[in-house]
């Protein structure tokens, strides 16, 4: 990197950490903000600081707020007795978008994975099971993605619930809406043919 002056060498460097975001990219990105106004460079920037510095977990559901309870949890017309267990933050805002539920979220922050040592103690599966004990929920649904991990993770909360009593679900997977059989593989057309319902 002998041909980057040593500050634009740096921010490269960074950049290139984040996720999804490789030499190239960081390369553009950092050209990019070199070429911007310093008003609006020092607006990014703050609003990096700004975040690391004012958002935190909520105590109820473990989403990112800057306010706790989080807007959701707090949200009194939402459904306290149901329980949509997700892997991550943006899981959530996937959820609402769809605008279809009311009820509210536990976000895990991952999923068990021992390949990466990752048990269920280095997620938050202890907070939803005092959420449970401490509240009225009657259901949880288990919203995890369908991998390996994901499944492992629904199955261990569903065992963990069953001796409490608390209808638990887990979200269908399969073919989503506008696909073509012939490009699915055999687990997603296997997921679908069990998830069917009947018209």
């Amino acid at each position: 990197m002998d041909y980057y002056a040593l500050p634009i060498a740096n921010l490269i460097e960074e950049l290139s950490k984040l996720p999804g975001i490789g030499r190239k990219t960081a390369q553009r990105l950092a050209f990019y903000i070199l070429e911007m106004e310093p008003m609006e460079a020092e607006k990014l920037a703050n609003s990096i600081t700004t975040a690391k510095e004012k958002v935190k977990y909520c105590s109820v559901c473990c989403n990112l707020t800057d306010v706790d309870p989080c807007y959701i949890c707090s949200n009194k017309k939402r459904d306290d007795s149901v329980i949509c267990v997700v892997e991550g933050p943006k899981d959530v805002i996937a959820m609402e978008r769809t605008r279809e539920y009311t009820g509210l979220y536990h976000v895990l922050h991952g999923v068990i994975s021992p390949m990466e040592n990752i048990g269920p103690d280095s997620i938050r599966i202890k907070e939803l099971l005092k959420r449970i004990q401490d509240g009225d929920v009657k259901e949880v649904i288990l919203a995890t993605n369908p991998t390996v991990e994901g499944e492992a993770t629904a199955m261990y909360i569903s065992k963990l619930l069953k001796p409490m009593g608390i209808k638990t679900t887990r979200i269908a997977h399969g073919i989503p809406v506008g696909g073509d059989l012939e490009y699915f593989d055999e687990v997603t057309l296997s997921k679908a043919m069990e998830n069917r319902r009947e018209i």
